[in-house]
C-alpha cells in the first residue's frame, strides 16, 4: 500500500511539480512548501534566547514590552523574504501556517511562551483584508497556536483606519502613519493577560508600538512581541 502511495505521489510530482517557495527548487518526497535545505540554511536570529537583543532595543523608551524576538532576517533575496512575498502577494496561505509552526516549536522549546496566555495577530484594516483575502499575521499566529496550544484572539484588537504603505517611509513617518490606528474592542478579553503580539515583519517597530500601547490601556496587560522576520537595515 505504501509503495502504491509513493508511486502515485511521484507521478503527481512529475505531472504537477511541487516547488519550494523559498528557493524554487523541486520538493522531494515528504517535503512540504519549504525544502529541507532552505529550512536548515535559513539564518536564525536566536533573539528569543536574549533579553537584550536588536528587536527588543527597537522598543526601548517607546513602549513597555516584556520580551521581543524574530525568527529570521528580512534581507534582500533572503529565503524568509521570498516566503513572505509568496504568502502576502501570491496568496499561498499555507506558508503562513507553516512558518508559524516552525517558529512555534522554537518559541515553545526555549520557554519563550511559558507564561503567555494569548496570541494576538497585528490586524489588517477590514478593507485591506477583504482585498487580500486573509491576514498573514493571523495565519502565522494560527501556526504558533497549533504547536503551543495557546488560543488566538483575532477580534479584540482592531485596526480602525487604513494607512498608506510603510515602504520607504522614515521611522518618524512610519510612527505618524500608524498613530491612533488601533483600538481595543473588548478590553475584558485581554484584561490581566500576557499577550504575544505577532506580525510577519518588523522594520522600525512603529506598527507594533502602536498596537502595544493600545493593549496596555487594559488593566494588568503585559505584551511580548514576535515576528517571522526583522529588517535591521
Amino acid at each position: 500500500m505504501n509503495y502504491l502511495y509513493d508511486l502515485c505521489d511521484d507521478l503527481l510530482s512529475l505531472l504537477f511539480p511541487r516547488i519550494c517557495y523559498a528557493c524554487g527548487n523541486h520538493l522531494m518526497r515528504n517535503e512540504k512548501l519549504i525544502c529541507m535545505e532552505c529550512y536548515v540554511l535559513m539564518p536564525r536570529t536566536n533573539y528569543h534566547l536574549e533579553d537584550d537583543n536588536p528587536v527588543a532595543r527597537l522598543f526601548w523608551g517607546r513602549c513597555r514590552v516584556e520580551k521581543a524576538a524574530a525568527f529570521s532576517f528580512y534581507n534582500r533575496d533572503s529565503r524568509i523574504r521570498r516566503l513572505i512575498h509568496n504568502l502576502k502577494y501570491k496568496g499561498v496561505q499555507e506558508i503562513g501556517v507553516e512558518l508559524g509552526k516552525m517558529y512555534g516549536h522554537v518559541l515553545m522549546n526555549s520557554g519563550f511562551t511559558r507564561d503567555i496566555d494569548l496570541v494576538i495577530p497585528v490586524p489588517l484594516h477590514p478593507s485591506k483584508e477583504r482585498i487580500r483575502g486573509f491576514n498573514q499575521s493571523y495565519l502565522i499566529s494560527r501556526g504558533i497556536s497549533e504547536v503551543t496550544g495557546l488560543p488566538v484572539d483575532a477580534g479584540s484588537l482592531c485596526r480602525v483606519s487604513s494607512t498608506s504603505t510603510q515602504t520607504k517611509k522614515s521611522r518618524y513617518d512610519r510612527w505618524k502613519n500608524v498613530e491612533g490606528t488601533f483600538i481595543i474592542e473588548d478590553s475584558c478579553s485581554v484584561r490581566g493577560k500576557h499577550i504575544l503580539l505577532v506580525d510577519d515583519v518588523i522594520t522600525t517597530g512603529s506598527t507594533m508600538e502602536s498596537c502595544v500601547n493600545e493593549l496596555l490601556k487594559s488593566d494588568g496587560v503585559r505584551v511580548s512581541v514576535a515576528a517571522m522576520a526583522v529588517s535591521l537595515v
